[in-house]
């Protein structure tokens, strides 16, 4: 068996040769390439100003239903989140077995691509809103329930211990004990998700599932890169309102 210090050498030769192989694999190694990738970057760039924001009063109700995506996906996936999360850890799951498949769940959801769900539920229930909630809602589940079930069996297990030995079941445990010391935790990472499900609620427009990503990808369609650059500007004002929201959101009930 090989000494510490040599095991942390040959891992780390390892990440370092795995690096250079994907960056070799991917392309970066090719300077030809990236001069002129370079070159016709900054032609894009020329093209994008100036701004052209004519069409703002249209802008307006897209960036509506992206901000009313992203909420409605974080609350779904929160409620559905929870009693999963009390299924995957070992304190409140009634079974070993029970917790396995609930874990397995949880994997499965959050591996697969919120892109890609909205593309099969574009196609199942139509275009517009819904699809772009069900599917962040999916993926954030598996995020979320994986986290909270993690804070869960993180939590101090003495309190949980001397409730169980009084006769408590596990759904009084996880009220008088695991939810107070896991409610920062967990309230911090639903103000997390919901900023991520803001940013992509922008993309998945891209895909017809509604809100302002759909305005900005007809304008990269019609090569009206004045108005790609309002738009963007317009995300980036609204992702900063959201950023800003949540982060003071966190302050005040972590306090």
């Amino acid at each position: 068996m090989l000494p510490p210090l040599r095991r942390v050498h040959l891992l780390l030769l390892t990440i370092g040769a795995a690096v250079v192989l994907s960056c070799w694999q991917v392309g970066l190694f090719d300077v030809q390439r990236l001069w002129d990738g370079a070159q016709g970057l900054g032609e894009l760039l020329g093209e994008l100003f100036p701004l052209r924001a004519q069409r703002w009063p249209h802008w307006l109700l897209p960036l509506w239903d992206t901000l009313c995506i992203s909420v409605a996906s974080t609350a779904v996936a929160v409620a559905l989140s929870l009693p999963m999360a009390l299924l995957a850890n070992r304190r409140t799951a009634p079974h070993p077995l029970v917790r396995h498949l609930a874990r397995g769940v949880l994997n499965l959801l959050r591996a697969l691509p919120d892109l890609l769900l909205a593309l099969l539920l574009v196609a199942a229930v139509g275009f517009g809103q819904l699809p772009g909630t069900m599917a962040l809602a999916v993926h954030s589940v598996g995020m979320v329930g994986k986290f909270m079930a993690e804070a869960m069996e993180q939590a101090d297990p003495d309190p949980a211990e001397a409730l169980f030995s009084t006769g408590a079941d596990r759904l009084q445990v996880f009220v008088h004990v695991l939810l107070p010391q896991c409610l920062p935790a967990m309230l911090d990472l639903v103000f997390y998700r919901w900023e991520f499900n803001m940013r992509s609620a922008i993309v998945l427009g891209a895909v017809g599932a509604g809100g302002i990503g759909t305005e900005l990808i007809s304008a990269l369609r019609l090569l009206d890169y004045g108005q790609v650059t309002a738009l963007l500007l317009v995300v980036f004002l609204a992702v900063a309102l959201v950023d800003q929201i949540s982060s003071q959101c966190r302050k005040n009930f972590t306090r």
